[in-house]
């Protein structure tokens, strides 16, 4: 098992009040509502305690509205991007 950080930039259109969910596999992460004003983001940080292995990052839209998932990085860990929807755990 290997503790790591991952962080994303969640953007969507401006004027909707967006409520989503975000999954990393099957497990639920975090659901969040908030309003957009203007040229705004979020940024999602993921705490993930796993055993080695790639883990896929999945946005649902519970509003209706466009999404886009940005800059993902690894904050912390033994953890690498391997693509706009996938990371993996290296230890």
């Amino acid at each position: 098992m290997a503790f790591c950080k991952i962080s994303l930039d969640l953007f969507c259109d401006k004027g909707t009040d967006p409520v989503y969910r975000l999954y990393v596999n099957n497990e639920l992460m975090t659901e969040r509502a908030y309003t957009f004003t203007g040229n705004q983001y979020l940024r999602e940080i993921l705490q993930i305690d796993a055993p080695p292995g790639e883990y896929k990052i999945h946005l649902e839209k519970v509003t209706p509205g466009r999404f886009r998932i940005r800059n993902h990085s690894v904050d912390y860990g033994p953890a690498e991007i391997v693509d706009s929807t996938t990371f993996k755990v290296l230890e």
